[in-house]
């Protein structure tokens, strides 16, 4: 049963693993999602809307969109998950679904986060180190708000972060990487006149958690691009930021603001060193 589990702790089923608890077509929870803002609204819609109010919950999105080995998926929070399986168990007339029946029965009494908690191997409590949570507070504000068909650099850059980061250079209000990346991008976008060749990039809306000095001027609008120039990103992103010394630069402009330690950024550089191809040092 397809299953995760955000970066919040927030546990979620895939469209198809839903469609499996329920006993259903993966198109019939598609539906769902696609039918959920009609003007019309749908009588399984509106049922499934009355049992999350029942549970005394409300949701604006039946999902939330993933990036997962370059594809989007739909990810189903418990809340709506829950109900559209209680609705297949009980509400849905002639279309109710043993399967659903059965596992609703195998819940009672334990949650669906648990299970899938415990499925995982994932344990709320275990630790993180707090210098990591900066970032992970901007990417639960971030998570669902580039429109389909674009990616943001910000997103785009995680594994470089998480580089960083194993290495002592943590992001925070003072490390935003992702500023450095985006004002280098946007000057080849421009130079290169890239929208003739992928399309015009747009922007989208992002906030900084409100103990970011940046989150005076929320809401931010950083520049999202099509995914027709992901690759042509990722090829630049690496010959030209990384290796062609962006990077290398960046860390040591951080130094010299003494946001890092001279000692702390050569160990960032180091952890990139079999990237750096054309450092000779």
């Amino acid at each position: 049963m397809g299953m995760g589990v955000l970066s919040d702790g927030t546990p979620f089923l895939t469209q198809r693993g839903l469609a499996v608890l329920c006993g259903v077509e993966n198109a019939h929870i598609g539906t769902i999602s696609s039918q959920w803002d009609d003007e019309v609204e749908k009588p399984r819609i509106r049922k499934i809307r009355e049992i999350i109010e029942s549970h005394g919950s409300a949701i604006e999105s039946p999902h939330i969109e993933l990036k997962i080995g370059g594809r989007v998926i739909f990810g189903y929070r418990e809340e709506l998950s829950l109900a559209v399986l209680e609705y297949y168990a009980f509400e849905a007339g002639q279309f109710k679904q043993e399967e659903a029946l059965k596992h609703y029965r195998l819940l009672a009494g334990r949650g669906l986060k648990e299970i899938i908690y415990q499925a995982l191997g994932y344990s709320p409590d275990q630790k993180l180190d707090k210098r990591w949570q900066p970032y992970l507070d901007r990417v639960s504000q971030v998570h669902n708000a580039v429109p389909q068909g674009f990616f943001s650099i910000f997103r785009e850059i995680s594994e470089m972060v998480v580089t960083l980061g194993e290495n002592g250079v943590f992001m925070d209000d003072g490390i935003i990487p992702d500023i450095s990346v985006g004002k280098a991008w946007g000057a080849r976008w421009a130079d290169q006149n890239l929208e003739g060749k992928f399309g015009e990039r747009q922007k989208y809306v992002h906030n900084y958690p409100d103990y970011f000095p940046q989150s005076v001027s929320n809401p931010q609008h950083p520049w999202c691009y099509p995914d027709d120039a992901l690759a042509y990103f990722r090829n630049w992103f690496q010959s030209e930021y990384v290796r062609g010394g962006k990077f290398h630069n960046y860390l040591e402009s951080q130094a010299r603001q003494s946001k890092i330690t001279d000692h702390t950024a050569k160990l960032a550089i180091e952890a990139y060193r079999p990237s750096l191809i054309g450092d000779k040092s």
